[in-house]
């Protein structure tokens, strides 16, 4: 893998310390997934490397292509402004960088996968399904199209064999995670939990769970985290962002 993109896994960051672990951890997860790839990480903001500073790092190693991927759930603002915008800025000023931009992990059967993951560990038997209503708490975004995918997601995962889903949101959007819980014991459902659809700890992942701790959910899953489900679908993406030079066309100085 010596002649491969190194992978650049992009996260926001948190003044929160567990968010970096967390982000760390995750790109060693994938690195262990396959060895000789070189996974590094960079931050948006509050933590470092910045990005700017990981692909200047990057280049002077060395290392002339190179995948970013954006740790998001969803083709949010980040997504779709900041992190273009810090890329096309790098390329510009480094001769010969070339930076292909992944797609978000979202959304994925994968991240359904380690919702469920995360769920089980929580203390949710399987027998449990039929008769849980779950809530998908994300952090939420004021972007239609983020919205509509959270939204979406709740119903297919509806489908799997949950008595209810019911998508909220932490901010910028409704309802609530407390509200959401509320709402679903209002119409029968005796077992209410909750999922966060997040990655990392942090401000919002714990509003999420004040809320639902306020509203008495029954079960509050932990963030996804470094899930093993999250670890290959970060090569997932890394090899389809290297694979597909006409969908997802680099950034090139």
């Amino acid at each position: 893998m010596s002649g491969a993109p190194v992978l650049l896994v992009i996260a926001h960051g948190s003044r929160d310390p567990r968010h970096a672990a967390t982000v760390h951890a995750l790109a060693r997860r994938a690195r262990a997934l396959r060895p000789g790839l070189r996974v590094e990480t960079a931050f948006l903001d509050f933590d470092a490397p910045r990005v700017e500073q990981a692909l200047s790092a990057l280049y002077a190693s060395g290392v002339r292509e190179v995948v970013a991927l954006p740790l998001l759930l969803t083709r949010a603002f980040h997504a779709k402004a900041d992190v273009p915008a810090v890329l096309s800025e790098s390329v510009s000023r480094l001769p010969g960088l070339s930076v292909r931009m992944a797609e978000v992990l979202g959304p994925s059967p994968l991240l359904v996968s380690a919702l469920e993951r995360r769920l089980a560990e929580a203390g949710l038997a399987p027998a449990d399904r039929a008769t849980t209503a779950v809530v998908l708490a994300s952090a939420g975004s004021s972007d239609p199209e983020a919205i509509a995918v959270i939204a979406e997601t709740a119903r297919e995962w509806r489908h799997t064999g949950w008595c209810a889903v019911r998508p909220a949101f932490a901010s910028a959007a409704l309802p609530r995670t407390q509200d959401a819980v509320r709402e679903l014991r209002a119409e029968g459902h005796r077992r209410v939990v909750v999922a966060p659809y997040v990655i990392a700890p942090g401000r919002l992942p714990d509003r999420i769970a004040a809320g639902a701790a306020e509203a008495g959910a029954d079960l509050v899953a932990g963030v996804l985290g470094a899930a093993p489900e999250l670890a290959r679908l970060l090569l997932l993406r890394y090899d389809a962002a290297t694979a597909a030079p006409a969908r997802l066309p680099a950034l090139t100085a």
